[in-house]
């Protein structure tokens, strides 16, 4: 019976698969130069590790509300976790579709993550997976963004990677309650080695997702990534701002960081995902 669930769900994720790219096809058949447009601002690369499963999923739309990159790393076994992040990805691009203008990109965030979270708790009904679950929204060079979990969200500014999010780890958990004063020093400092997640969508008692305090204003050359821990477990930032720093596609540079992540020793490797985006930034001038 089981069995017979997972097939109908795989069946499921395919035809929602196919509906997508079919009207991707005639959206971008009406929009000239819409595909180069969009291989020029956004790109993703992936890596199995060496999992059985990739369960990994991520997707960017562009539309004229803005540019909207999504991914998301699914949890749970066999291939549950794939589903969960299909499902994640799904919600956040489908909701996206219908908007000419998006005023309050961070509503929309709270709005669409807790919609994939019921979603995945309908589909996977007593069965335990989810994802963790990251967007990042793009217009008139601001950078907003929404997380669950722990997928991590950067920018590359000068030749620096600068981390933007946090996460949903318990040792940032313990350090937020430590800054709140709930935390010893020394209590702190016994959980900051503790990198499990607390919080995705799918996870009962999901709790706020983390949104920017305020908006980024990104920079002419800012590069905004979004990475799942099979690439920022195995690279540190120096090695992923060197690649970035090659004179390179973007195709190129997204590549080449998921290949050196599996140039990287290690027994255990997750799957990796990295998303780059390089919007076009305008200013007024001064």
């Amino acid at each position: 019976m089981t069995m017979i669930i997972l097939i109908s769900l795989e069946v499921i994720i395919i035809l929602s698969v196919m509906i997508r790219a079919m009207i991707f096809i005639n959206e971008s058949s009406q929009q000239k130069g819409n595909s180069e447009g969009l291989s020029n601002i956004g790109v993703v690369s992936q890596t199995t590790g060496n999992q059985e499963f990739q369960a990994d999923v991520a997707g960017i739309e562009v539309s004229t509300a803005g540019i909207l990159a999504v991914l998301s790393d699914g949890i749970g076994k066999a291939n549950t976790g794939k589903i969960c992040s299909q499902i994640a990805t799904d919600t956040i691009l489908d909701s996206f579709q219908p908007y000419k203008v998006l005023h309050n990109p961070e509503y929309f965030f709270k709005i669409s993550f807790h919609e994939a979270h019921k979603r995945i708790q309908r589909t996977l009904e007593n069965r335990r997976g989810g994802a963790c679950l990251a967007a990042a929204f793009v217009k008139d060079g601001m950078l907003h963004y929404g997380l669950a979990g722990d997928i991590r969200i950067a920018i590359l500014r000068n030749e620096e990677l600068i981390p933007i999010s946090k996460g949903h780890t318990i040792d940032v958990l313990a350090l937020n309650a430590y800054e709140n004063g709930v935390l010893s020093k020394n209590q702190t400092l016994w959980t900051m080695e503790e990198k499990k997640v607390w919080n995705f969508v799918g996870k009962d008692g999901f709790h706020e997702i983390e949104i920017a305090e305020k908006p980024v204003a990104l920079k002419p050359g800012d590069v905004v990534l979004l990475l799942t821990k099979g690439v920022y477990e195995s690279l540190s930032w120096a090695d992923i701002e060197d690649i970035l720093l090659k004179e390179l596609t973007v195709k190129e540079k997204a590549d080449n960081i998921i290949m050196e992540a599996e140039r990287k020793s290690g027994m255990e490797k997750e799957n990796g995902s990295v998303v780059l985006l390089m919007p076009e930034v305008q200013y007024e001038k001064n």
